[in-house]
């Protein structure tokens, strides 16, 4: 009965991070997490036969998820930010002697 508690509220936690609207809401690091976390806890139930594994994996898949989503956050502000300068480097060669038009 406890498998069958702990693999239905995994599978339900799984389906629920998985939605399509939860892109502006949700940032990188909580997608990570979440993912992470359900992994985890899916993985430590199975290794650890018990709800003892299924606790310690989904701790520790949520905290691995959150740095990787943290880092993936960090790369994609960095291009972001690249892009912008490339962008205004551009607009200087083409208009010299004229403020960029922020």
């Amino acid at each position: 009965m406890k498998k069958i508690l702990i693999y239905g509220g995994l599978v339900m936690a799984l389906t629920t991070s998985i939605n399509l609207k939860a892109d502006a809401q949700i940032s990188k690091q909580g997608k990570g997490a979440i993912i992470g976390g359900a992994g985890g806890a899916v993985a430590g139930g199975l290794i650890g036969h018990g709800v003892k594994g299924a606790v310690i994996g989904g701790a520790l898949g949520a905290g691995g998820g959150y740095i990787i989503g943290n880092e993936a956050r960090k790369r994609e502000e960095k291009r972001k930010r690249a892009a912008y300068l490339e962008r205004r480097r551009a607009w200087k060669r083409a208009h010299p002697g004229k403020a960029y038009p922020y």
